[in-house]
């Protein structure tokens, strides 16, 4: 059953089934460059460049590749076999279109992506830290965004990207792609409109790497320095990180003889980094939470950390009186759990499962969400054309982000802090605040002007 159909059968066909919620789109984007970003007809074609080419980027080059309407023009990365890869692969899937003649550039700077006036949007798929250096650079350059979640690394960072975002008029669409998953959005639909009662309780699991066992947070790098290989550019690839902060190659892995990355970067697992699983499976995780209880755009106010007195786990504090832990839900799959006045109601990629046998139904069942996947890209590229918010704009990123990123302060201070949503800072306490940030190294600034 195509997405369409899907869609049609749930809202005139189903008892006791809701179409997922309209996102809330803006329809007059806050602006000072509107030419510069001004909508395309539902004819004209979307020139897509991406930026990072490693294996995220691989498997969403084969999705955006194939959508109506949507050419791949160039990409940019820090490593040579990469653009290599990226160019082999572009060339093969439009000569396999019939194309005889094939003109694919691929670029060690991304400035030079972003200096081609032919480029109407790239695809950002670096690691974390380089996500809020080039986001803001392409806003100023008028090119509409997809960016790979978690939307940065740092709290201060993401709200200068959302300051950009908001000032230059780009559109922007968060990968939190779980929103675009059926079981996602049944399940988060419940919540929201209010059919499971009053929820008082979520369980949210975000997994556990090979370096922390216990608590799904970055720990201090344990890996050693190696030699950097010719073709990676390694003074481009640390960006604003400190040049103390050495390579080796988990952190860009080299390819396999079929062209595949030999293993995912471990940059993800260290402080120095990345945000550890609490902000690569948070991102997804704690994101559907939110969503699910109103919370886009706010989120908690006081944060425990895991085995502070009496508390054995991380815990979220939000003002409707709403708990929010971080702990297995089901075995050790990532996941999120609701716990309502009406039953329980867990949620995981592929999986549906509640204890009220009148949420339950057919086309949720062993439904696996992957093949979704488009769905959400395909919503980027609408978004586009209609010059509204996607479903996972900017704002909503950026506050998805603040609760991981707030969970690893806590846990890393071993104490519990106070947070303001409203104005996104911490309550009287300093140590804290400093944390939201990082000292960029010289040469490198959010400046968004």
């Amino acid at each position: 059953m195509k997405r369409r159909e899907f869609l049609t059968t749930l809202g005139i066909g189903t008892a006791g089934m809701m179409m997922p919620s309209v996102p809330t789109f803006a329809s007059n984007l806050i602006t000072d460059n509107f030419e510069a970003t001004k909508p395309k007809s539902a004819n004209d074609q979307i020139n897509l460049a991406f930026i990072g080419l490693g294996q995220q980027a691989m498997g969403l080059l084969n999705s955006f590749i194939k959508l109506p309407g949507v050419r791949v023009t160039c990409g940019a990365d820090v490593y040579d076999i990469k653009r290599n890869r990226f160019v082999e692969r572009v060339t093969k899937y439009y000569q396999e279109q019939g194309e005889k003649k094939v003109k694919v550039d691929c670029y060690e700077d991304y400035q030079q992506v972003l200096a081609r006036k032919d480029v109407d949007a790239v695809v950002i798929a670096t690691p974390d830290h380089q996500h809020a250096i080039i986001g803001i650079a392409a806003c100023k350059a008028g090119k509409h965004i997809y960016m790979e979640k978690p939307l940065t690394l740092t709290i201060y960072e993401g709200q200068q990207l959302v300051k950009a975002v908001r000032k230059y008029g780009v559109i922007l669409q968060v990968g939190s792609m779980q929103r675009s998953f059926d079981e996602f959005a049944y399940g988060s639909n419940l919540c929201r409109e209010g059919l499971l009662g009053k929820i008082e309780k979520i369980k949210v699991y975000v997994g556990r790497n090979e370096y922390d066992k216990d608590s799904g947070c970055p720990v201090t790098r344990s890996l050693p320095a190696q030699e950097c290989p010719t073709g990676l550019n390694w003074d481009k690839w640390l960006g604003p990180l400190p040049e103390t902060v050495k390579y080796h190659h988990d952190f860009n892995p080299t390819l396999n003889e079929r062209g595949g990355d030999l293993c995912w970067g471990k940059w993800r697992w260290f402080k120095e980094t990345g945000g550890g699983l609490m902000t690569d499976w948070g991102a997804h995780m704690f994101d559907i939470a939110q969503w699910a209880i109103g919370k886009d755009g706010s989120g908690p106010v006081k944060i425990i950390p895991a085995g502070y007195r009496q508390y054995d786990v991380l815990t979220y504090f939000y003002d409707n009186g709403i708990v929010m832990t971080e702990e297995p839900v089901m075995g050790q799959e990532a996941g999120v759990k609701f716990y309502g006045e009406e039953g329980t109601l867990s949620i995981f990629r592929g999986k549906y499962i509640t204890d009220n046998p009148k949420f339950e139904h057919e086309l949720i069942k062993g439904k696996s969400g992957y093949a979704c996947t488009s769905w959400h890209h395909q919503n980027f590229i609408d978004a586009i054309r209609a010059h509204v918010d996607p479903l996972v704009p900017v704002e909503t990123g950026h506050t998805s982000n603040i609760v991981c990123c707030l969970g690893n302060i806590a846990n890393e201070l071993q104490r519990p802090v106070t947070w303001n949503p409203i104005v996104q800072k911490f309550m009287n306490d300093p140590e804290a605040q400093k944390m939201t940030a990082y000292d960029y190294r010289h040469g490198y600034d959010l400046n968004i002007d």
